[in-house]
């Protein structure tokens, strides 16, 4: 690729061997906007073979059909997508796209639309193009459909074909390898959940399903309040947090925001007075706006990070070998169990006298920390990847805005 600092008609970045000004047109004057002909709602079904996408459906699972019959006498007399083709999302999230791939399918007319256009435009080039666009007539509007007109009158300015073909086949790869990194996220967090499941005690049951070798012998399944003192953390102002780190500090949004099971790390400050955690609290949100937010739990492992109010502090008692990482996977793996404890309606409330009543597995020290380990990897890992999608998520913005005019 080379670097271009002068020329407004080029891009910043460009492949190489392309030295032609691009060129300003409206994308009628490339193509026209098209769409599926009109389904009626009774000429829709529950179940069928040939499914239907609505706008609230679009990208997703469909909840409505239409016959077969029905769709190939529409397909065959009316408009329909040619594989590579750019749906559009025309209400709702508007310029959604969607990359038509060739399975059978009918759109809803005027929500669903795409450009047929004379050849001069590659789809892919189009589809990153969609994604940078800004629409005519609707910046800065309360307007929540993309008319035909809109869409018509959106400049683009484009480069001869073999260099749109060059920048949308880079932009595929770009997008293969994001998706491939996502499936690998998806995939590490579908085997925690999973593990979760299967190392810790289910109902009805004593022992774990899955357990390290060397270790037998049921759990004890315990209240709270037999294995942690309760109290909670002081006020701190949310105008008093900044993001320096002289005076770790968490407030109870914190809890379900920025942190998981484990704290190893504080983000954010405050020179406010405040409770002083203790390295193995476990910590509870004692309110939430969020439907069951409070049913959760984060092990600190950190002396002397400032608790803001409504934070619920357990603190092992003395005479206990508890790990409370232990303890917050155990818990959010069974967050189910704190639900009946939750009470408030707009604001969920949990109390540290409701929690101490509530029961969960202890096992020998030496196990909790064999479990503890395993999701203390795994959590890394998990970070790993989600840093590295996020990279290549960033470097693809950077890259549209300098290969793109």
């Amino acid at each position: 690729m080379s670097i271009n600092k002068n020329s407004q008609k080029t891009p910043n970045l460009r492949f190489k061997g392309f030295t032609d000004d691009w060129e300003q047109r409206k994308l009628g004057d490339l193509g026209s906007v098209v769409m599926n002909k009109r389904i009626f709602k009774d000429e829709t079904f529950e179940n069928g073979e040939i499914p239907f996408f609505k706008i609230g459906t679009f990208g997703g699972k469909p909840d409505a059909y239409i016959t077969r019959e029905k769709f190939e006498d529409y397909k065959s007399k009316y408009p329909y997508p040619q594989v590579g083709d750019i749906l559009i999302s025309a209400s709702g999230s508007i310029g959604k796209t969607i990359e038509y791939k060739g399975e059978e399918a009918y759109y809803q007319d005027s929500n669903i639309v795409w450009l047929k256009h004379n050849g001069k435009l590659d789809n892919l080039f189009l589809k990153h193009f969609y994604s940078i666009v800004k629409w005519n007539g609707i910046e800065g509007t309360t307007i929540k459909r993309l008319y035909n007109k809109n869409i018509l009158q959106t400049t683009i300015i484009v480069p001869f074909i073999q260099e749109q073909i060059k920048i949308g086949n880079f932009f595929k790869q770009l997008d293969d390898t994001i998706a491939l990194h996502q499936r690998k996220l998806d995939q590490l967090k579908q085997l925690k959940a999973a593990l979760l499941q299967q190392m810790f005690p289910g109902k009805g049951e004593t022992v774990p399903k899955l357990r390290f070798a060397g270790f037998e012998g049921d759990w004890e399944e315990r209240k709270l309040g037999s294995i942690y003192d309760f109290s909670k953390g002081k006020g701190l102002p949310l105008d008093s947090f900044t993001h320096s780190k002289d005076d770790p500090a968490i407030a109870y949004g914190h809890l379900y925001t920025k942190y998981s099971e484990v704290i190893s790390e504080v983000y954010l400050s405050s020179d406010d007075d405040g409770v002083l955690s203790k390295e193995n609290d476990l910590l509870f949100p004692g309110s939430s706006t969020v439907p069951n937010g409070t049913a959760q739990a984060n092990a600190i492992m950190l002396n002397n990070v400032k608790l803001g109010g409504d934070i619920i502090i357990a603190r092992p008692k003395q005479d206990i070998r508890v790990l409370s990482i232990f303890m917050s996977y155990q818990i959010n793996s069974q967050r189910q169990k704190l639900f009946p404890i939750t009470v408030g309606t707009t604001i969920a409330h949990m109390y540290g006298k409701d929690l101490s009543k509530v029961e969960f597995f202890m096992t020998n020290y030496s196990e909790q920390e064999k479990i503890s380990d395993v999701f203390k990897q795994l959590d890394n890992t998990i970070t790993l990847q989600q840093r590295k999608l996020d990279q290549l998520k960033n470097t693809k913005q950077v890259l549209l805005k300098n290969m793109f005019i």
